[in-house]
């Protein structure tokens, strides 16, 4: 049986870095390493542990169940030790290296990237990756270190922090009302064309509520049908129906007039607004400084509006 004394724990680090990045090439470039002493290390972490890691051919590598089970481990082990350096050196200077994040695309372009830029800022050693998706992307294999995400959760094996919450208002652009009395209530939008998004489980039901909790469901009829948010927004805008859409995508709409909020007591379900995380024992200093920088920024927004309204 292999003991943990007989390893050398920098192979690990090679060893993680070709499983992610898929070929010894690539994780030799990764590592700043010549590719013959990446096959070297893993020639030898093998011996140490006395089981085949990686089968290798000339077109492809793949990982045995042992190699599977050693990489599950080591991965958790790299990032905690990854995380517990940050952390100390976050006490004795500014943030250094590069920080992933991931973001849907409107949230992204609209507070992500804003809140990210003034964190470079404060930190110019520190590089910042944004990358915007509609697909939940798994934070580990991608080196993601923290992920905006909207609405419930579905990863229960990630940490998160709560950020705020957001709401979908009834909107529409004064061209598609103009000829059209205004609804008095949500059973009156069944027979408008609305702008949809593809990527909601039920994108033609409209599960209302209003200030005094009340709530109505609403089958719509379809008129177009988006898969991103900012497409759907977009849709709307240019008139193709009335839509649901977040409030922290319309506010400057709203202001300039560009569209007009529907019966403005109901909105959809208050969903919200969420920073996951892998799981470590406390959040690397980056993922705590993201938190913050996304935190303040929500705020700042939060003031302005509340100034507005007086």
């Amino acid at each position: 049986m292999p003991d943990l004394r007989d390893l050398n724990l920098n192979r690990l680090v090679v060893f993680a870095a070709v499983v992610e990045a898929g070929s010894l090439s690539a994780a030799a470039e990764r590592l700043g390493l010549a590719k013959t002493m990446v096959s070297a290390h893993l020639r030898r972490l093998e011996a140490e542990v006395g089981v085949t890691l990686i089968v290798r051919t000339t077109r492809r590598s793949s990982l045995t169940e042992a190699g599977r089970t050693l990489y599950e481990a080591s991965r958790e082990c790299l990032r905690a030790a990854s995380d517990a350096l940050e952390a100390i050196s976050a006490t004795s200077g500014p943030l250094r290296g590069v920080v992933r994040v991931a973001s849907p695309v409107d949230y992204g372009e609209l507070v992500v990237a804003p809140a990210l830029a003034a964190l470079q800022r404060a930190h110019p050693e520190l590089g910042v990756d944004l990358i915007c998706g509609e697909d939940y992307v798994d934070l580990v294999a991608e080196r993601i270190d923290v992920a905006v995400r909207l609405g419930n959760l579905k990863d229960s094996s990630y940490r998160s922090a709560r950020l705020g919450q957001y709401l979908r208002w009834i909107v529409a652009s004064p061209a598609f009302l103009a000829g059209r009395p205004l609804p008095n209530s949500p059973s009156e939008l069944g027979a408008w064309p609305f702008v949809g998004l593809s990527t909601l489980a039920h994108p033609d039901t409209l599960s209302l509520r209003d200030a005094s909790g009340r709530r109505a469901t609403v089958r719509c009829k379809r008129a177009f049908i988006a898969n991103t948010a900012s497409a759907g927004r977009a849709a709307t805008l240019a008139g193709a129906g009335f839509g649901l859409l977040t409030d922290f995508s319309i506010g400057d709409d709203l202001a300039a007039g560009r569209l007009v909020r529907l019966l403005p007591d109901w909105s959809g379900e208050p969903a919200s607004i969420q920073a996951v995380f892998p799981s470590t024992r406390q959040p690397s200093a980056k993922v705590a400084a993201v938190i913050d920088a996304l935190r303040a920024y929500l705020a700042r927004a939060d003031q302005a509006r509340v100034s507005a309204r007086r």
